[in-house]
């Protein structure tokens, strides 16, 4: 009997530390998606298109060079939970048919997006793809740039929208020295994902933490952040920041966000 009790013991405490590590650790910081399900009940998504252009401003040169790997992530996301998600190039092509006949909405000097000729171009563009593709929705990515800072903690944590990220340290020396100033704010990453029907109607708007794009520079003596040589790296950290950009339109088994 009391081998049994025993062995009944050791499942239970088991069960218990098994309860305990999926169960996701609340992050004030978490970003409640916008989401009309009216809309998306009335008319399903299935079938998306992710535009290669930002539904704001175009995202700093240096993200940008990263969003078509990100996008590629993101597509393969989509298809594990059941849409079709028609190439890029389809859009981007006819994205340069748009500009051609209505102008390019995105003044290059200031960034600055002309909302009417975006429409324009969009409008196009759905008409094209629903004709060819039966199109649903498009799926915008943009990568935001954020400030924070890294104090939280003994391990100097740095939260935002719904993520937690450990300083990272970049140069010779491998350490920080005594009197680095932990309030001061490093630039961070972030995934906005808005997803507008047919109709041009949004009907998602979510938003998740990446990773951090600037680094301690071990070099300072008097310590400062620097920009990162390699960016957006860390594969987990880019999955859990899609995964909550998306949450709950797909369903993130361990979101942060309840407290």
């Amino acid at each position: 009997m009391r081998i049994v009790l025993a062995r009944l013991g050791a499942l239970l405490s088991l069960c218990v530390l098994a309860a305990c590590a999926s169960t996701p650790t609340y992050n004030p910081t978490t970003f409640s998606a916008e989401i009309d399900q009216a809309k998306i009940t009335a008319n399903p998504i299935k079938t998306v298109v992710i535009p290669h252009v930002n539904l704001g401003a175009p995202s700093r040169n240096y993200l940008e060079k990263e969003a078509p790997r990100i996008d590629g992530m993101i597509a393969g996301y989509l298809k594990e939970n059941g849409y079709k998600v028609i190439p890029q190039r389809e859009f981007q092509q006819r994205w340069s048919t748009g500009v051609r006949a209505f102008g390019n909405p995105i003044d290059p000097t200031t960034g600055k997006v002309n909302m009417r000729t975006f429409a324009q171009i969009m409008e196009s563009i759905r008409d094209d793809m629903q004709k060819e593709f039966k199109l649903d929705a498009f799926v915008f990515t943009d990568l935001m740039e954020l400030e924070v800072a890294f104090n939280i903690g003994m391990k100097h944590l740095a939260r935002w929208d719904g993520v937690s990220r450990k300083p990272a340290l970049q140069g010779p020396g491998d350490g920080v020295s005594v009197g680095f100033d932990w309030n001061q704010l490093a630039a961070v990453a972030s995934l906005q994902i808005a997803i507008f029907d047919t109709q041009l109607q949004r009907v998602y708007f979510g938003r998740g933490g990446l990773d951090a794009t600037e680094a301690i520079d071990t070099r300072s003596s008097s310590g400062r952040f620097t920009r990162r040589r390699n960016m957006l790296e860390n594969e987990t950290h880019l999955n859990e920041g899609i995964q909550l950009a998306f949450h709950p339109l797909i369903e993130m088994k361990a979101w942060p966000g309840n407290p």
